[in-house]
């Protein structure tokens, strides 16, 4: 079907204002941060064309970003394997395999997916302290690898089950294993649904806050967004070095979301489609 130069015109223009409703937030605590800082007063001299780049390397030093960072991307590496792992073997058991009990684990699945994190915190501390396991790394990657796992299941478990019956009938045939069919079959057809769901992961387990918040209170095992959290208190009265901090925090997430952005668009459209 045809669209007309009119009709085409104007879904250019609807694209555009929702573009620029949804940019506009992330440029405007861009252009802060490399405004003059706001709580040093007007005497600060500008840098080339009036920026201010410097702003965030006073925000990295002072703010201690660069422990954070790394906090973070161990926290998210670990979740993102470990969850991707399970949930694709949890997700091929219960897509393609007929056993006892099938349903009722997958309804168990799908209450790890309603259930808050608020709800279980509390108590989850206390099972954790029992365990000598708080203000550890381990009190904050392993409630978000069972997060993750709930919601990975779900999705793989989809993706399974509408995946081609004649691939795997035909791996069967020629001798291929179970364990084969899984890794040399059917995930490499998958690599859209798992890039979305190593996006969507590590996109939550970078943001989250609450777990890294009750669980530890060492310094060194503050994660990026609870460190920027503890930045913000100490730049009360400047916004410029918490956008340059804010700006810090989001540019591993903005980073590999680019970097995988075909993938993960592929897996979202072949998501839609399926049961």
């Amino acid at each position: 079907m045809r669209v007309n130069r009119g009709e085409a015109t104007a879904n250019y223009v609807v694209l555009v204002a929702f573009a620029v409703f949804a940019l506009w937030p992330v440029l405007s605590v861009v252009v802060a941060a490399l405004g003059p800082d706001d709580a040093a007063g007007a005497s600060v001299t500008g840098g080339v064309l009036g920026l201010h780049p410097e702003n965030f390397v006073t925000a990295w030093d002072q703010g201690r970003f660069g422990t954070y960072l790394q906090t973070s991307l161990l926290v998210s590496s670990t979740v993102v394997v470990v969850s991707l792992v399970l949930s694709l073997l949890a997700g091929y058991a219960l897509g393609t395999m007929r056993f006892r009990g099938a349903t009722v684990l997958f309804y168990v699945f799908l209450v790890g997916i309603m259930m808050p994190s608020e709800a279980v915190l509390v108590p989850l501390y206390y099972d954790l302290r029992a365990l000598q396991l708080t203000d550890t790394i381990w009190a904050i990657v392993l409630p978000q690898i069972a997060q993750s796992v709930a919601f990975g299941t779900f999705w793989m478990r989809a993706w399974f089950r509408s995946s081609s019956r004649s691939i795997v009938e035909a791996a069967r045939l020629d001798g291929a294993s179970t364990w084969r069919i899984l890794w040399q079959v059917l995930v490499p057809l998958a690599r859209p649904a798992i890039v979305t769901l190593t996006v969507l992961v590590f996109m939550w387990t970078w943001n989250e806050f609450l777990v890294p918040l009750v669980m530890v209170v060492s310094e060194s095992l503050r994660t990026a967004p609870l460190g920027l959290a503890f930045f913000q208190g100490q730049y009360t009265q400047g916004f410029t070095l918490l956008a340059a901090g804010a700006c810090i925090v989001a540019t591993p997430v903005v980073v590999l979301y680019l970097f995988l952005q075909r993938h993960f668009i592929a897996g979202m459209l072949e998501g839609a489609v399926r049961e």
